[in-house]
């Protein structure tokens, strides 16, 4: 509704969420690090979407804050779409290095380095997943909850969990934090959704509270 009737570019949109996921992340950073904020260590799982275009927004903001960022790219980031390529370009021209995780070896590399990371943000996939996870997702998803640091932030939902539903039938990355945009999504209050999402904040993107009104009341009556 934002892009279709306030003609706000999807770009727009995915950096305003990308910089407040960032804020978030490096907020949590300021709690609970014993250490200058310069030395954390942030490893951020980008898959092939709009998802993985925020985590592309987020990495860029973070490394401009001064922290070592590393980005893990479970699609190649040369396939990638619109909004989410030209995030991904600029990451790429600012040199921050983008490890690609595209097979079971990629995956099982980088497994010391994200349970040594001071955070791990899961860009993985987003709202617009539905149904069974596939089969590399799944892996990654796989590795992430195994070699998982201390915390885990998620991007907008944890990867493989089904935001009307909150089901996560090919099981889902366990997050201790979800940044969710908008509006909380209905299914986090499931309790099969409850342990994934960890404590939930709501963060805005650019998009006047009357609209949301708007589409809540065109909602089917459920």
């Amino acid at each position: 509704m934002a892009i279709e009737q306030l003609k706000v570019p999807g770009v727009v949109l995915m950096e305003n969420a990308g910089r407040r996921a960032a804020a978030v992340v490096r907020r949590a950073l300021r709690r609970r690090l014993a250490t200058p904020l310069a030395d954390a260590q942030v490893a951020i799982v980008c898959g092939g979407g709009n998802n993985g275009g925020d985590g592309y927004v987020i990495a860029r903001h973070l490394a401009s804050w001064g922290l070592h960022v590393q980005v893990y790219a479970a699609s190649e980031p040369q396939n990638l779409l619109g909004d989410a390529a030209v995030n991904a370009t600029i990451v790429r021209h600012m040199g921050l290095p983008i490890h690609p995780i595209l097979d079971t070896n990629g995956l099982a590399a980088h497994c010391e380095s994200w349970r040594s990371a001071n955070v791990l943000v899961d860009a993985l996939l987003g709202t617009g997943f539905h149904g069974p996870v596939r089969a590399h997702a799944a892996s990654v998803i796989v590795q992430i909850n195994q070699c998982r640091p201390g915390l885990v932030v998620a991007v907008d939902i944890p990867s493989g969990l089904d935001g009307d539903s909150g089901e996560a039938p090919s099981g889902a990355v366990r997050a201790d934090v979800t940044v969710t945009f908008v509006a909380a999504k209905r299914g986090f209050d499931s309790p099969a959704a409850r342990p994934l999402v960890g404590r939930v904040i709501v963060a805005g993107i650019g998009i006047p509270p009357w609209l949301v009104d708007r589409a809540v009341d065109e909602l089917p009556e459920s």
